[in-house]
């Protein structure tokens, strides 16, 4: 089988006007094989987070290729790469992008609604339950901790049974106990099959990573 994820020449370039361009990538060759623990570390500046956006379909690049799962996704259009987000790809992110207001459960059953996935209520309880909340599915994201919030975030990522979580700082913003359980978690996803890949400057995540990509001035240093 083809690697999940395979980078070939990525190189993209900011234009902030005339004779004016931001190199952020420069022909970064990558690739993650299926069920791999990746961590992509490197200082701030280095250009990882705008090669998770590409990863992730957030972002295109100027030039080069990206290939999912053999196919090639590199140039798809604005709708495909929704589609493809939605069935693909799970997000967690440093600040939890939930809805304020709203309940564990709703947060995580939404993306439900845009694939028509049945019993989406069920496994979004089913889901909860696995990351330690099953007592607090109505409560209001408001009301949970930090460490609660992104439990919920990691649900939310996988509700549509994702083939690769793509984890944008998830401990960022957390103490080092939770972020330890925040590890945890990823890394039982990541047992069962999950391919996840986490930009991060957390030492324990590096630490537990079955493989580091360092970055440096928009080149891969190290992998």
């Amino acid at each position: 089988m083809p690697p999940i994820i395979e980078l070939k020449n990525i190189t993209k370039v900011y234009n902030r006007g005339k004779r004016n361009e931001l190199t952020v990538l420069k022909k970064v060759d990558l690739k993650v094989e299926r069920g791999e623990f990746l961590a992509l570390v490197g200082p701030s500046g280095s250009g990882k987070s705008t090669l998770m956006n590409i990863i992730g379909l957030l972002d295109r690049p100027t030039q080069g290729r990206y290939l999912l799962n053999g196919q090639e996704v590199t140039a798809v259009n604005g709708s495909e790469a929704a589609r493809i987000r939605r069935e693909e790809i799970g997000f967690v992110f440093q600040n939890f992008n939930l809805l304020a207001r709203f309940s564990a459960l709703h947060n995580v059953v939404l993306p439900t609604t845009y694939t028509h996935i049945k019993g989406g209520r069920a496994q979004a309880g089913n889901l909860l339950a696995s990351v330690g909340l099953k007592e607090r599915l109505e409560t209001n994201i408001d009301n949970l901790s930090g460490g609660e919030k992104q439990r919920v975030a990691i649900a939310r990522a996988l509700i549509n049974n994702p083939n690769v979580i793509l984890a944008d700082e998830p401990t960022g913003n957390l103490d080092s106990k939770t972020g330890h359980g925040i590890i945890d978690l990823l890394e039982k996803f990541n047992k069962a099959g999950v391919t996840v890949i986490i930009v991060t400057h957390d030492k324990e995540i590096v630490s537990r990573a079955r493989r580091v990509v360092r970055i440096k001035d928009g080149a891969i240093a190290k992998q």
